[in-house]
């Protein structure tokens, strides 16, 4: 039996910039000089003179753990966002999710240092793939939220609509306490950034559409991917007034466009078909699987369509109910009932 590698391509070169360039970056600093390593992490005075560490950073791992944490998310991770949305989009997510976050980081630190003029601010290391671990449990969220990870054979179930709020809060607390504030920032400006290009940029396929010659939408107007719904539910009405002001300012400044009501509807007619369209198990992908997932996709799309098709044509009929009368109520004024006038030249004929 021939063995076959069952990762999709782009996945497998991020795993492979993994591999390399955490190698490469402690060859640099125990083989060649301690400070060498700026060649492939971000050190934010000296990024300018090394531009190409805003995309190595986020793969320049420090520790054999980092780097298994790393590869542990690049490969299942990777794997299913990437048959989810094509290698295309999801090779533009990687770039957003790995550039942004580190050149907004490098700003932090810089804008920090200007503030406290002390000189270790300019000089911290800004590496790993936190942001990026982040991004990917957003992209969960919004793809397959009510899916529940197991954990200690059943002990622990977690749902995955709650793992972006027990990420940020663990960096969190781990930056505030450990000192980890690198990962703090880059945890915070990875989910946003991710959030941000999902809701309002990222294209995708009309799931919800009766036409199945591909239509695309661009962002995700659903209520339930709304920013307030990542965090618990008693602490979501005062994050979203303040949500709601920032994407009204935004809004007036042209960077967002508004989502009108269809927009939020069409939202939400996606939610639930990636509900009900039966998405992959986010962490049994198997090689069968891959092979029936362009078949599967094509059946799904089709089921739906036949669904909307459907419900298009009850409404319709709905609408024409009212607008037909009975014949009586139809008649002009001044009709009379043909019995009744049977009657009445009867009973002239009798006079």
């Amino acid at each position: 039996m021939q063995w076959r590698i069952n990762i999709p391509p782009l996945t497998r070169l991020l795993l492979a910039l993994l591999i390399a360039f955490s190698i490469s970056y402690q060859g640099l600093r125990y083989g060649v000089d301690r400070t060498a390593g700026h060649y492939l992490a971000l050190i934010p005075q000296w990024a300018l003179f090394t531009p190409w560490v805003y995309f190595t950073a986020t793969y320049s791992e420090q520790n054999v753990l980092t780097i298994l944490i790393a590869g542990a998310t690049i490969l299942y991770g990777g794997k299913y966002l990437e048959r989810a949305w094509g290698s295309l989009e999801f090779g533009k997510f990687i770039l957003i999710v790995t550039l942004l976050p580190n050149f907004v980081a490098s700003l932090v630190y810089v804008l920090l240092f200007a503030l406290s003029q002390k000189a270790d601010l300019a000089f911290v290391v800004i590496q790993g793939s936190v942001a990026l671990q982040g991004a990917f449990l957003v992209a969960f969220k919004q793809l397959v939220p009510e899916h529940t990870v197991t954990i200690l054979r059943g002990a622990v179930k977690i749902r995955v609509k709650h793992f972006p709020c027990i990420f940020l809060a663990a960096n969190t607390l781990s930056g505030i306490v450990l000192g980890t504030d690198t990962a703090l920032v880059l945890a915070w400006v990875g989910f946003l950034t991710s959030w941000a290009y999902l809701r309002f940029y990222k294209k995708q396929p009309d799931l919800s559409s009766a036409n199945t010659g591909g239509s695309q939408l661009r962002g995700d107007a659903s209520e339930t991917f709304a920013f307030a719904y990542f965090w618990p539910d008693a602490i979501q009405p005062p994050i979203a007034a303040i949500a709601d002001g920032i994407y009204n300012l935004l809004v007036a400044l042209r960077i967002c466009t508004p989502f009108s009501t269809e927009d939020v509807e069409i939202g939400n007619e996606q939610a639930t078909a990636r509900g009900e369209g039966g998405l992959p198990n986010l962490l049994n992908q198997g090689g069968s699987r891959s092979g029936r997932s362009k078949q599967e996709e094509a059946e799904r799309r089709r089921a739906l369509a036949l669904k909307a098709l459907d419900q298009r044509l009850h409404a319709a009929s709905a609408n024409k109910q009212p607008q037909s009368t009975n014949p009586q109520s139809s008649a002009p004024q001044g009709a009379t009932d043909p019995t009744s006038t049977t009657a009445e030249d009867a009973d002239r004929n009798q006079r």
